[in-house]
């Protein structure tokens, strides 16, 4: 048994203050000095540091917005001086996929690498758009032996990307013919692309140390070679070359030292795979399909070729699909390119790999359970540096996280905490599934409950089909 697969990590502090999503209003002219004030019981000790932050009237909003919202100030306050309030700066973070709560629960990973706990529980919807309309089993999570992170027996994230043969010949020397070659990761991700508006040139040897530490690997537009930096050579490896319409092969001397490259859909993809593989037998290439109306029927059509390896479907940064005036989500897509490939018999042959919108570790789980074998993210690993995903970012206006002025060991640290957080959540659902390899984990729906099926199967008789179904 291979050793078990762990990200060495240590808690990250932001650089700026933090910004919390309640803070508590304070009303100083009734207090009656109570020896027993609540204010001493916090169990966040946020009173005590009150006169520290009054000292420094700049990171007064600071302590302000460090609330945890328990409550328990407000509650035990004899003369109600007390109450909490809403902050207007925590409301604008994001967009209504990327909520304020998704931000400030990347954040919290990012700084900490645990698991994020809600102490005062979940009181939101129990569905909802997207990922949330999708719940996973956890009937196993009973099983002492199989505890997650803390159980006894070993869970594999690992992941095979590449082409696969639905059988193998032998003859008396082996195995009969050559191999197609697999890529290995230890767990299922790789980091993408940032969306173009946020893309910013000093992340790039950042991203790339981050996919190194980590194992896995990271998508690297071929014409920003010279921005990963001069040492690059010895992370080529866990870098993959991404080429677009018309973009020139790198030379040999790269390409024979990395593993995976990406190109861009087209008429001709397999000419361009026959460049690369010419230059490196053993490199395995993926092609990636924009999900626009024709990016499914495309992406199948793809996988079902012979000599495609990797088909790498790409939504929106919402997970939506694009230009398409009602568009399916990301699950979706994947889900009905899954289905037609098992039905087409080729589906254990070909690596589907599914980008956009996975904001959440439990994103990367579900999308795996709707066929994907492994999912690539950007805007978690920009977030994690205190990006507050500003809707303007790129049109010249000052950014409130300054990215461009990050610190490298603080950049990466704050991505490796991210990942390996996303990791240990990984762990713990696939041990209240009771599954030990992340590799049936893959397409498992019948392990999955689907908010629209259940309502259709139940109320459908009654009142018929959803209409924007």
């Amino acid at each position: 048994m291979p050793d078990k697969y762990r990200i060495e990590t240590q808690p990250v502090p932001p650089r700026r203050p933090r910004i919390g999503k309640v803070g508590v209003v304070d009303w100083h002219e009734d207090c009656a000095g109570c020896h027993n004030c609540v204010k001493k019981a916090c169990v966040y000790d946020l009173y005590r540091k009150e006169s520290e932050y009054i000292r420094n009237m700049m990171d007064l909003d600071a302590i302000f917005f460090q609330c945890m919202g328990c409550f328990s100030c407000v509650q035990s306050c004899t003369k109600g001086l007390l109450s909490l309030a809403a902050n207007p700066v925590y409301e604008r973070l994001g967009n209504s996929y990327w909520t304020p709560a998704i931000i400030e629960t990347t954040w919290s990973q990012a700084e900490t690498a645990k698991i994020p706990v809600s102490g005062a529980g979940y009181g939101g919807p129990f569905s909802g758009p997207g990922f949330d309309s999708m719940w996973t089993d956890m009937s196993e999570i009973v099983r002492p032996t199989r505890d997650g992170i803390h159980g006894r027996e070993y869970i594999s994230t690992a992941v095979d990307i590449g082409r696969k043969p639905m059988q193998l010949h032998f003859d008396k020397d082996g195995v009969e013919g050559s191999l197609p070659p697999l890529v290995d990761i230890p767990m299922p991700m790789i980091i993408d692309m940032l969306p173009q508006p946020y893309r910013r040139p000093s992340l790039m040897p950042i991203l790339k140390e981050a996919a190194a530490k980590t194992g896995i690997i990271m998508i690297a537009d071929s014409r920003d070679l010279a921005l990963l930096g001069n040492d690059f050579d010895r992370y080529l490896p866990n870098i993959a070359f991404y080429f677009g319409d018309g973009v020139t092969l790198l030379g040999p001397e790269i390409l024979k030292k990395t593993r995976l490259a990406e190109i861009s859909d087209s008429g001709d993809i397999d000419r361009r795979i026959r460049d690369l593989k010419q230059i490196n037998p053993d490199l395995v290439v993926a092609v990636r399909v924009q999900l626009d109306a024709a990016g499914v029927k495309r992406a199948i059509e793809l996988a079902t070729r012979p000599g495609a390896e990797v088909v790498h479907m790409v939504a929106d940064m919402n997970g939506n699909q694009i230009g398409v005036n009602q568009p399916k989500f990301i699950k979706d897509m994947v889900r009905e390119a899954h289905n037609a490939l098992v039905s087409c018999g080729v589906r254990n042959e070909v690596t589907l790999m599914a980008g956009g919108g996975i904001a959440l570790a439990e994103h990367m789980a579900k999308q795996i359970i709707c066929g994907a074998d492994l999912v690539t993210v950007d805007l978690p690993l920009l977030i994690a540096l205190e990006c507050q995903l500003c809707p303007q970012c790129g049109q010249e206006v000052v950014c409130p996280a300054k990215i461009d002025e990050i610190d490298a060991q603080y950049g990466v640290g704050r991505m490796v905490n991210l990942i390996a957080a996303w990791h240990d959540q990984l762990i713990e659902l696939m041990g209240a599934m009771g599954i030990r390899d992340v590799r049936r984990l893959r397409g498992e729906l019948g392990r999955a409950l689907f908010f629209e099926d259940l309502e259709e199967a139940t109320f459908g008789k009654l009142f018929g089909t959803r209409k924007n179904r």
